[in-house]
């Protein structure tokens, strides 16, 4: 931390006596767990909102994300908190699963499980759908724009990489604009599933736009980041930055599929879209190659880099930030990413067809 950490000041923190308070609470004797507990407190303490203490378990969990591997039990979707209105909205559902048989969507929102609620008092996501395989539960489901319904799923075991969804949307003058939802960069899967999605987009003919949706991705590896990157553009993005040098972030060579290089493009953001998400997001609108529409990011834009330790847990850490290309002088970190437009991102209140983001995203496109 002390070499190595983004912010020489600790954020303001006393770094020292932090580092002496948790190590005498250690020698004092704690548990397995207390000392994980601990140690999450520690790295949380440092308030960048980004940097955190993974346990063997939890590094485990992402590395068989990165690899494509999610193997769990449940009915097949992935949730987003909405503790405003008490309720998880679905924004993934995987191909095949419980949920996709059960007729589950994106933008339906989980209300209950069980007659219990999907979120805990803290307005965190519970475990609840959860189970032993072949067990049945009772799920109070909503769509936007109509009535609560209640279904009986049952839970299968669930396994291979996040989906990525896509679709080809015509805008009111006739233009095939092609919508891709971007899940996360945390599976290394992503990327070549995006262009796999423009490749089975051209099927039917080329493309006049793209739609990057970018408003719940929370980032990932900076190799994703690239591979996704490389449809859209290519050469220099911009530089990350640490104590100690700069590097450049260096595409190389785009890749173009059915005109992802050069057709008119819009990028969609909103509270939900962290760090890389953000990031990529950015540097579309930065060089010019991207409109972007929805809600201003939060704002959480370091690079993290992992230290792995002998009893398999890790610490990753704020250690570089990034500087646009063009606009070296912005500080994503403190102003998050800009909308060219603002449009409300609320996940659960809209579908795909009644969404005015993507509305006007296929507006906007229309004129290009």
């Amino acid at each position: 931390m002390n070499e190595e950490y983004l912010y020489p000041d600790f954020n303001g923190l006393d770094w020292n006596a932090v580092h002496k308070d948790y190590r005498q609470r250690i020698e004092a004797g704690l548990n397995n767990l207390d000392f994980y507990n601990a140690m999450a407190e520690m790295i949380f303490s440092l308030g960048d909102d980004h940097s955190q203490f993974l346990t063997p378990e939890e590094k485990a969990a992402r590395e068989a994300e990165y690899a494509g591997n999610l193997d769990y039990v449940g009915i097949g979707i992935i949730l987003l908190a909405v503790p405003d209105r008490q309720r998880a909205v679905i924004y993934l559902v995987f191909p095949g699963s419980p949920a996709e048989e059960a007729g589950l969507k994106i933008h339906d929102s989980i209300l209950t499980v069980d007659g219990q609620p999907i979120l805990d008092a803290d307005g965190y996501l519970t475990m609840i759908l959860l189970g032993p395989e072949g067990t049945s539960v009772s799920v109070m489901v909503q769509t936007p724009g109509e009535e609560p319904r209640t279904i009986q799923i049952t839970r299968r075991r669930i396994t291979g990489s996040m989906p990525v969804p896509n679709t080809v949307l015509t805008t009111s003058g006739g233009k095939r604009i092609g919508y891709i939802l971007v899940p996360t960069f945390m599976d290394s899967t992503v990327d070549d599933q995006i262009g796999a999605a423009l490749e089975a987009m051209k099927v039917e003919g080329s493309l006049d736009g793209l739609i990057l949706d970018n408003r719940v991705n929370e980032g990932g590896y900076e190799n994703v980041l690239i591979g996704t990157l490389r449809y859209f553009m290519s050469g220099v993005a911009g530089h990350f930055i640490n104590r100690q040098s700069e590097s450049a972030l260096n595409l190389g060579k785009g890749k173009d599929i059915n005109g992802s290089l050069t057709v008119p493009m819009v990028v969609m953001v909103g509270p939900d879209t962290v760090s890389f998400g953000e990031i990529s997001s950015g540097i579309l609108q930065d060089i010019g190659r991207a409109y972007v529409i929805g809600e201003t990011t939060e704002g959480n834009v370091e690079l993290l880099l992992g230290y792995d330790f002998a009893d398999g847990s890790s610490a990753w850490i704020a250690h570089d930030t990034f500087r646009p290309l063009n606009h070296p002088e912005a500080n994503w970190e403190q102003t998050g990413i800009v909308p060219d437009l603002s449009m409300p991102s609320a996940w659960d209140l809209y579908t795909l067809d009644t969404d005015p983001a993507v509305r006007a995203a296929l507006d906007y496109l229309d004129t290009k």
